[in-house]
């Protein structure tokens, strides 16, 4: 089930795993295994991508990768399926995400002995590059009819919906507040305007959605095949840069 209807679907090169999530969440639909359990196993994933990595296990690397970005697609393709939305699922999926995209650059930094510094602002980038993706994309399904369980602005606790507890989303929005918060406010205070523009074309979607996380992690994996680690830092820092073009594409095309 896709999160926009089908008139405002467009190609999403960050979700490449899409397929393979439908598979496994329609697998999974009539067992006892929920979104959750699926959200812990791209943990798992993540986690054994970073040990490899540090191994320099880097084909391993990448296959860890790929199957974290699948994975991250097939937990909310089986909450759909299922009709269990949650927001404990949607803060612990981000959550989740933002710390194992940390440790992972923390840890190309380690093996290639770069500079500190600039690794934070890779990941600084890295983490705006998929906020601005976020932010059009909740924009675009919250005007279409999509799926509401991301909101435009995280700005208060919501109401826990039905199977989950109160307790856990207030937890887990502290968190996600905290790891989010700052380039949240970034991002909108670059780009104030967009929820209020009546038109997001589907091909500036498609440009953007290469800073979702699908697709950086795919490009890590493909710099870690080819032996190209070294670059993996400043890549995304130069990349951070296209921030600026795609908001003032944004901007122009809604003036």
């Amino acid at each position: 089930m896709s999160k926009l209807p089908k008139e405002y679907q467009f190609l999403d090169l960050s979700d490449y795993g899409r397929p393979a999530a439908i598979i496994i969440a329609k697998a999974l639909q009539n067992t006892s295994i929920t979104p959750i359990h699926v959200t812990i196993g791209f943990i798992i994933s993540g986690i054994l991508a970073i040990l490899c990595m540090y191994h320099q296990y880097f084909m391993a690397t990448g296959f860890f990768l790929i199957l974290k970005s699948i994975l991250d697609a097939a937990d909310g393709e089986l909450a759909r399926i299922k009709n269990k939305p949650s927001y404990t699922g949607r803060y612990l999926d981000s959550v989740s995400d933002i710390i194992l995209n940390f440790f992972i650059l923390l840890t190309i930094w380690h093996i290639t002995e770069g500079g500190l510094f600039y690794t934070f602002l890779a990941f600084a980038g890295l983490q705006l590059q998929g906020t601005l993706y976020n932010y059009y994309y909740v924009i675009l399904r919250n005007q279409n009819n999509g799926d509401t369980t991301s909101r435009i602005f995280e700005d208060k606790v919501p109401k826990a919906l039905k199977g989950e507890k109160q307790h856990n989303v207030n937890v887990l929005f502290a968190i996600y507040k905290f790891c989010y918060g700052i380039f949240d406010k970034i991002i909108y205070r670059m780009d104030r305007t967009a929820p209020k523009g009546d038109h997001l074309p589907k091909w500036l979607m498609t440009a953007v959605s290469t800073f979702g996380l699908g697709f950086q992690l795919l490009i890590i994996s493909v710099m870690l095949a080819f032996g190209l680690i070294p670059y993996i830092i400043p890549f995304f820092i130069g990349y951070s840069l296209f921030i600026l073009l795609f908001i003032g594409i944004r901007r122009f095309i809604n003036q």
